[in-house]
C-alpha cells in the first residue's frame, strides 16, 4: 500500500490540459502548496498525481527536484487519507504545485500535504 507505482502518476497530456483549462477541475491552497483537483472516468488507480515546481521559483534543477521529492514522499505516506474516502467507481487526478521561492523542511512539507489531502476527502463526502 506504501508505495507510489507508475500508474499513480498522471501522464495523460489530455487529462492535464483539461485540468489547468478549468470547468471541471477545483483548487485550493495550503501555502506553499496548491492542489487542483478534478474527477477522471478511466484511470487504473483511484488518484493520480502529478507534482509542478516551477522554473520562476526555483532556477537550481536540484532544488527543483528536491521539493517535487518532499512532495511525493509525503504523498506516499499519506495517501491512505484520501483512498479512504474515494468511493469505489471514483477516479481522482491531483495536481500538487508549489507556490514558494522558499525551501521548506520534509516535516513542513509533508503536514501541509496530509491538510490538502484530508480536504479533498472532506469535500467528496
Amino acid at each position: 500500500m506504501n508505495t507510489l507505482c507508475k500508474a499513480e502518476r498522471l501522464h495523460s497530456k489530455i487529462v492535464i490540459e483539461k485540468m489547468f483549462a478549468g470547468g471541471s477541475s477545483r483548487s485550493f491552497s495550503v501555502f506553499p502548496l496548491r492542489a487542483v483537483y478534478m474527477f477522471v472516468d478511466e484511470q487504473e488507480t483511484p488518484a493520480s498525481i502529478l507534482i509542478s515546481v516551477p522554473k520562476k521559483r526555483f532556477k537550481r534543477a536540484v532544488k527543483r527536484n528536491r521539493v517535487k521529492r518532499q512532495i511525493r514522499e509525503a504523498y506516499r505516506k499519506n495517501k491512505e487519507i484520501l483512498w479512504r474516502a474515494l468511493e469505489e467507481e471514483q477516479r481522482l487526478t491531483i495536481a500538487f504545485i508549489y507556490l514558494s521561492d522558499e525551501l521548506f523542511s520534509t516535516a513542513e512539507i509533508e503536514d501541509k500535504v496530509k491538510i490538502l489531502l484530508a480536504r479533498i476527502a472532506e469535500r467528496l463526502e
